[in-house]
């Protein structure tokens, strides 16, 4: 072999050395690709989900909208309390699962309730029926009992996702030793003068047991988590729920914000007096890549409201969505 390369040419063994690295990089794309091999990518016009099967399957009906499909559990069997004002469903106390068709196939997400017995038994039986979790936080502080929010998803048939949802949501019941929707729902007061708060909010709410709670989506960003388009419907929001009196209101929710919108909103929120309780993710493979921040504040309701809307003046296009 040694005599054989002594006998090539300097020029030729120059190109047949630029070749053979041509070659050697050529093996980087297919390296990128494989790494890629979980993005999933559909149209949401891509295909019809069969809400009757997943209702029939956990036992539970849900809203669809836009082709989607939402199972909610209210909290009941949770009696929470923060500063003196009561914590119900409304108010951020709702288990919920959501479903979206791709394809032949369906992508499931979800956030969880959990109380702190909860936790680990219910992780152990998300990773049992084979679902994701991409996030485990809190949502509140001083609040007694404490309770975690776990977001999940998951891809695949229809049938298997909603069997997979029922026996999460089974084992919730089990640990608790009562389903926790069938507890007598609790009602708050609210007296905010609400014509007021949706003009300083720029947007209007619903009302429901006494909370006024305002859903407010991202048009402005196209957010896909493995390829799959992710609505308002599926989580991708920004909300505020209300109560109490104009004197004395309390307002918790959460923000959806790019990169580089987190530090003004915080900011923001901080310097009008909102307390910033939590930061963090909901997905893993979404992209583009987008934080949640949950906030708390107790006060007068017309100075939080103008508190909150300079915060979401710092998010999206000016809000002119």
């Amino acid at each position: 072999m040694k005599q054989l390369m002594k006998t090539i040419p300097l020029g030729t063994a120059i190109v047949a050395g630029l070749l053979i690295a041509s070659c050697n990089n050529n093996t980087k794309p297919a390296e990128v690709a494989e790494t890629k091999k979980d993005t999933i990518a559909c149209s949401p016009e891509s295909s019809k989900l069969d809400t009757a099967k997943i209702a029939a399957i956990t036992g539970m009906k849900g809203t669809a909208k836009n082709g989607e499909y939402k199972i909610t559990v209210p909290q009941n069997d949770l009696h929470i309390v923060v500063d003196g004002f009561k914590i119900i469903p409304p108010m951020g106390l709702g288990t919920w699962i959501a479903f979206t068709p791709c394809g032949d196939s369906v992508m499931m997400m979800g956030d969880i309730i959990l109380s702190e017995n909860d936790v680990a038994p219910v992780q152990q039986e998300v990773i049992k029926q084979g679902l994701s979790i991409t996030a485990i936080h809190n949502h509140f502080v001083r609040n007694r009992p404490n309770v975690m929010y776990m977001h999940i998803d998951g891809f695949g048939n229809v049938s298997t996702l909603a069997a997979n949802a029922k026996a999460v949501l089974d084992k919730i019941t089990q640990v608790r030793g009562a389903d926790p929707k069938a507890a007598k729902g609790d009602s708050v007061v609210n007296t905010i003068n609400i014509p007021q708060l949706d003009s300083l909010m720029g947007h209007k709410g619903e009302m429901s047991k006494g909370v006024y709670k305002y859903t407010i989506g991202r048009p402005d960003v196209m957010l896909r988590e493995h390829g799959v388009s992710i609505s308002t419907f599926m989580g991708f929001n920004t909300w505020a729920a209300w109560q109490g009196t104009s004197e004395k209101a309390a307002v918790a929710g959460d923000f959806t914000m790019l990169m580089d919108e987190v530090q003004p909103v915080i900011k923001t929120l901080i310097e009008n007096g909102i307390e910033v309780v939590a930061v963090h993710n909901h997905m893993v493979h979404e992209e583009p890549k987008i934080f949640f921040l949950h906030y708390w504040g107790v006060g007068p309701a017309e100075k939080l409201a103008k508190g909150l809307k300079a915060a979401l003046d710092k998010t999206g296009k000016g809000m002119a969505h």
